[in-house]
């Protein structure tokens, strides 16, 4: 037996969008569990039961700011994020990175990290969103350094999986130092030192 999604008109969707909206800006700031629902009822200007019948529960709500938080992200580094196959590019990266941080004054971290900092041990699913993510925000790094790779501009014993996941360590690392520190230096020191031992293994 199969159930039908229930169909959302053009304004319905808008209306969700607007909640998730202020769902993340609210959960920014105050985090995800002094957020409660009827903050985000009386913030959006919407009833309780619109809510409810758009994300179930609190937790569907959380979700959809997961993934609103990591679209928001992915966007912003656009269109540098998607081409990230050469040493240039991967610091150009680097410096939209720092930017952005300069630009919030050290404030609030990476929207999606605080995310994963509060959630990743509440349940499973949540942990399952985290993951599913991370990996949106890894693969696209992946798959630059494998293009780099293939090209033959990286050694053949260099390995582009374990590389992403080491600048996106650094990433998280270096904004969280930087947040903590109100200082850019470590998330360009955290960034610098991984970008520097991939260009030890180009092979020009």
């Amino acid at each position: 037996m199969t159930t039908s999604t229930p169909r959302v008109t053009a304004q319905g969707q808008a209306t969700r969008a607007r909640i998730v909206s202020i769902a993340a800006e609210l959960m920014s700031k105050q985090g995800v569990a002094r957020t409660s629902i009827d903050d985000v009822r009386g913030a959006a200007g919407v009833s309780a039961s619109q809510i409810y019948h758009y994300f179930g529960d609190k937790a569907g709500l959380v979700r959809a700011v997961i993934g609103f938080q990591i679209d928001a992200t992915l966007d912003y580094q656009r269109p540098i994020l998607d081409h990230l196959d050469s040493i240039e590019a991967l610091e150009a990266w680097r410096d939209k990175a720092i930017a952005n941080q300069r630009a919030r004054h050290c404030e609030g971290g990476c929207d999606v990290g605080s995310l994963a900092s509060e959630l990743v041990e509440t349940s499973t699913e949540t942990r399952q969103d985290l993951m599913v993510a991370f990996e949106r925000w890894e693969s696209p790094v992946r798959e630059g350094l494998r293009a780099m790779h293939a090209r033959g501009e990286l050694r053949a014993d260099a390995d582009p999986d374990y590389l992403a996941t080491a600048l996106l360590a650094a990433v998280q690392g270096g904004v969280l130092l930087t947040q903590i520190r109100r200082d850019t230096t470590p998330l360009r020191a955290a960034m610098d030192a991984v970008i520097g031992h991939i260009r030890s293994l180009t092979t020009r």
